[in-house]
């Protein structure tokens, strides 16, 4: 998830969602970007929203589902009849001063139509560009040799696979049916199964493959063969114990290295590489200065770039001159595993 995936048009936008068809609802009125009550939303103005997104049917619409945000309240009240294509084309009424409760700026979620894919590749951030076009999935077409970094770009943007590093030309071996996209289309917009051109199938043509930036998950953190115990702020560990720091990865490529970061009085800075996907640091005497956030990054070389990954969630540890009774030994404890592990500073 990125810290704002955000899907938006000139006039809505949802923030801070797990994908650009979710998130925090925002308008924008007079150049600024406001909030929405929940309260002020019935069916017929979030069909208009996820409709004008570009997105599916709406799923779900919760107050602080994604957070309250900084942006004001909007003080008009939508009147969607459900039918309009944007917002700006419903009926609205005003509030003047109005405020929304706490907990109630609107979290929408649509259905993703989905409709443009990457394969054949480990990730779903690179492979061979396919669209979904009535009914029927199909390669795209390069006869023209148009496609570019560009073009790839808003298809990386749409899968939110960040921005393309690479576009070539494959050969369509098999001599499936294809679409033909306009890459001109594209670059001017993302709406990119608006650009298919509909003209008779190439039975034998050149495809695009893309690769984009975001190839890589988010590797996960966990702390083992050490004795610890379990903090609601993260773990406490015995002074002048060792202990094993554990970085890894959702199989994908081989090889790669592992970073370990801290932002502890060490300042810790320790790379290994990957084996099996995954990576296992020693810290050895473990003293008050390590008393700190932990985090991992995966680095690996594939389609001729390097790539890296973003950072794993944060392990806090700190240190005690003793533990209690209720101390684990050699488990590896994993962050998602508990449910109340807060992640963040942490002060003695």
């Amino acid at each position: 998830m990125c810290v704002c995936c955000c899907g938006s048009t000139d006039s809505v936008r949802l923030v801070h969602g797990s994908s650009r068809c979710s998130g925090r609802l925002e308008v924008r009125s007079n150049q600024s970007w406001f909030s929405v009550c929940e309260e002020d939303l019935d069916l017929n103005d979030t069909q208009v929203v996820c409709r004008e997104l570009g997105c599916g049917a709406p799923g779900l619409l919760q107050g602080g589902l994604y957070g309250e945000g900084e942006a004001p309240v909007w003080t008009s009240e939508l009147q969607c009849e459900g039918n309009e294509s944007a917002i700006l084309d419903c009926r609205r009424s005003s509030s003047a001063g109005k405020t929304c409760s706490p907990g109630t700026a609107a979290g929408l979620t649509c259905t993703d139509p989905g409709g443009v894919r990457l394969v054949g590749q480990p990730s779903r951030c690179a492979g061979t560009l396919e669209i979904q076009h009535q009914g029927h999935w199909r390669p795209v077409a390069d006869n023209d040799k148009r496609w570019d970094l560009k073009s790839g770009s808003a298809v990386c943007q749409y899968l939110d696979c960040g921005s393309a590093v690479s576009v070539n030309r494959t050969d369509n071996s098999t001599r499936r049916p294809v679409w033909r996209v306009s890459a001109p289309c594209v670059k001017l917009t993302s709406g990119l199964r608006d650009c298919v051109e509909l003209h008779d199938d190439y039975k034998r043509s050149s495809g695009v493959d893309v690769v984009c930036s975001d190839l890589l998950p988010q590797p996960n953190i966990s702390l083992s063969d050490g004795v610890f115990e379990v903090y609601q702020q993260g773990f406490r560990v015995l002074v002048f114990s060792d202990f094993t720091i554990t970085c890894s990865v959702r199989p994908q490529y081989p090889g790669g290295s592992f970073q370990l970061i801290s932002d502890t009085e060490k300042l810790l800075n320790l790379t290994l590489p990957a084996v099996n996907h995954s990576a296992h640091f020693l810290l050895s005497s473990m003293g008050y200065a390590h008393r700190g956030n932990y985090t991992c990054v995966y680095h690996v070389d594939v389609y001729n770039h390097s790539f890296t990954s973003s950072q794993s969630p944060a392990l806090y540890l700190t240190v005690g001159g003793s533990v209690r009774t209720n101390t684990h030994k050699t488990p590896t404890m994993h962050l998602g595993q508990i449910r109340f592990f807060y992640v963040g500073s942490y002060s003695h």
